[in-house]
């Protein structure tokens, strides 16, 4: 079941739903054209890539990546795209994949370079890996025609993409009640993922069929 589905149209709640819908895919679109900048512009330093001496090129392809799962992701649960003979969800789900696959890559080179040091490093290496694993098996669960199997792994992929609506929703936070950078980062290379997977797990386990 997707999250679409979670609530139908014209039940009591499916306001409220579709509002959060659209809240989140405006702060998916946000931050995706806000990451742009990076290919518009790309860093021709470390320096200029987050202190990050693995960042030339690796940054870009992430962002290439990271964007493209976002801003196709922010639609794939829309009942819309899966209808039909030959649905635009197959088509859009393919390139949300490769965006999941290329952005996660990418994130494990960068991980191991983050100025942030080894707990970061640990943290945003946990969120590729994870990103990447259970992308897979969602693509590869469609694959074999599993489709309940599919759109839970999917839905727990879209929860590890958020991790960059999220990252950017505390970073601000951070720098506005003055707190200190360094430590609050190493924090949120786990706050900005965990807890999204832990929230699509308990959605899951209420809506198990």
């Amino acid at each position: 079941m997707s999250v679409s589905n979670a609530t139908p149209p014209g039940r009591p709640g499916a306001w409220p739903v579709r509002v959060g819908w659209l809240v989140l895919t405006l702060l998916c679109l946000g931050v995706a054209a806000y990451s742009a900048r990076y290919l518009l512009d790309p860093p021709r330093t470390p320096a200029e890539a987050l202190g990050n001496p693995m960042g030339i090129p690796w940054l870009v392809i992430h962002v290439a990546g990271a964007m493209t799962a976002l801003a196709v992701g922010s639609v794939q649960f829309l009942p819309r795209f899966r209808r039909g003979a030959r649905p635009p969800h197959r088509w859009t789900g393919r390139v949300y994949v490769v965006g999941c696959l290329v952005g996660g890559a990418a994130a494990l080179v960068l991980a191991s370079g983050s100025f942030a040091g080894p707990i970061a490093t640990v943290g945003f290496s946990s969120l590729g890996l994870l990103w990447i694993g259970v992308t897979v098996l969602g693509w590869r669960a469609a694959v074999q025609g599993r489709l309940v199997d599919h759109r839970r792994w999917m839905i727990r992929s879209w929860a590890l993409t958020l991790a960059a609506v999220t990252l950017r929703l505390y970073l601000p936070l951070v720098m506005i009640m003055d707190l200190p950078f360094v430590p609050w980062y190493r924090a949120i290379s786990f706050l900005c993922w965990v807890p999204n997977l832990i929230a699509a797990e308990f959605w899951l386990r209420r809506h198990r069929t």
